[in-house]
């Protein structure tokens, strides 16, 4: 895999070395077993895959190439670079500036740009009338463009199941960057509706069934389906595809629950001709994130860390998945972590953070379990996991328990 030229402030020590051990050991990455760090009165216990994925190290590398290589110009993100808030800060403190929130409301004015300025398009794509609107302008929506590959291979397989006819069913957030873009890209080639999680698909499902009345889809689904979206015809032939972050075993249960939909209403014989069944399009990064969560679930821990940007789709599902076993802390920075006992966490269901007073547990010794979104630069994880250490007066030398260097 390629490697990418990213600034060193979002390099580790500590993780790198660890990255580069399992990378000698197992280059294939069949073992998602956890790295287990003995420091004496603190054990970590570190993800076998976490951190800055190809489509963030890609976007990052061109940001600041961009910046390099336009000294003086008006440089601008349409929108956050990626979820993470120490990356979209040093971009803006070397003079980018955004011109949408995450949520695609206006910043800065699309009408105040001209031909001369510089619009980069984030990890995770943008819609084509964004697109068109910059055309418009005389700015090249192409050459700046930083949409994760994996992001296009979702609009790609969409592309192609839509010329077989298939109406496409995006598993996504609908108010997410990423499914607005694909949401965007689908809609322009067939009936799209975006369905949030496995509550939704089951009502979907009751409307393809006719247990619901049809009308019930277009009060449901207000806002996430395509203009002249016709629930009688464009439900008669679906194909599944998602955000590329959303939880692949949610992903895998919505499309299982609208193939055994569809298996019923038309007949198993053909089920071929209603029903595209695809492969999952989560990408790499997630999967390998998820599954090495999942094997820190059949750890011992005391508790677990959760690192990345709050609105972080990927990192909070890692949240959802370690809280149903570990007390789970939801951070983005070392500043999180105030005392030995003290911490200020996200409570990402509430959407807010809170104050805790029982962070480390009073033993002996403690086991703790951290990972680390996609969007997460490897430094963070290192610079928690030394804060975490200063708490502890008799530690082994990382030297010595960890010898390679990088």
């Amino acid at each position: 895999m390629k490697n990418f030229d990213i600034p060193d402030k979002y390099k580790s020590n500590i993780i790198s070395r660890i990255k580069q051990s399992r990378k000698l050991e197992d280059p294939r990455k069949k073992d998602f077993s956890p790295t287990v760090i003995d420091f004496g009165e603190a054990t970590f216990l570190i993800a076998r895959h976490f951190g800055f994925c190809y489509g963030v190290e890609n976007a990052i590398e061109i940001a600041y190439k961009t910046l390099e290589d336009n000294k003086g110009k008006n440089i601008y993100l349409l929108s956050e670079m990626i979820h993470n808030p120490s990356v979209n800060e040093d971009l803006i403190s070397h003079g980018i500036r955004f011109l949408m929130d995450t949520e695609g409301n206006e910043l800065i004015g699309f009408d105040s740009l001209t031909n001369e300025d510089i619009v980069i398009i984030p990890a995770f794509g943008t819609t084509l009338g964004i697109e068109n609107n910059l055309k418009q302008r005389g700015i090249d929506p192409y050459k700046y463009n930083t949409t994760c590959p994996f992001v296009e291979k979702v609009w790609n397989r969409a592309a192609a199941l839509g010329e077989k006819d298939y109406t496409i069913i995006v598993h996504g957030k609908s108010t997410h960057e990423e499914t607005r873009a694909t949401f965007s890209h689908s809609q322009n080639n067939t009936p799209t509706v975006i369905i949030r999680d496995i509550f939704e698909a089951e009502v979907l499902s009751k409307i393809i069934s006719g247990e619901l009345e049809e009308s019930y889809f277009y009060e449901f689904f207000n806002g996430k389906f395509s203009e002249g979206f016709d629930v009688k015809n464009d439900l008669n032939r679906i194909g599944v595809v998602n955000q590329t972050t959303m939880l692949a075993s949610e992903t895998q249960a919505i499309a299982e629950k609208l193939k055994e939909t569809m298996k019923a209403k038309f007949g198993e014989e053909n089920l071929e001709m209603h029903f595209a069944d695809t492969r999952d399009t989560l990408c790499y990064a997630t999967n390998d994130n998820q599954s090495a969560t999942l094997s820190l679930l059949t750890e011992d821990v005391d508790i677990a860390i959760v690192v990345g940007g709050y609105n972080s789709s990927n990192t909070s599902h890692l949240v959802e998945l370690l809280e149903t076993k570990f007390k789970t802390f939801f951070i983005f920075s070392e500043n999180n972590i105030i005392s030995k006992n003290e911490i200020v966490h996200f409570d990402f269901h509430n959407k807010k953070e809170v104050y805790s007073k029982t962070f480390l547990p009073e033993k002996e010794k403690i086991r703790i379990a951290i990972t680390s979104g996609a969007s997460c630069p490897d430094s963070v994880v290192d610079n928690i996991i030394s804060k975490i250490l200063s708490f502890f007066p008799k530690l082994k030398n990382m030297n010595e328990i960890f010898p390679i260097q990088v």
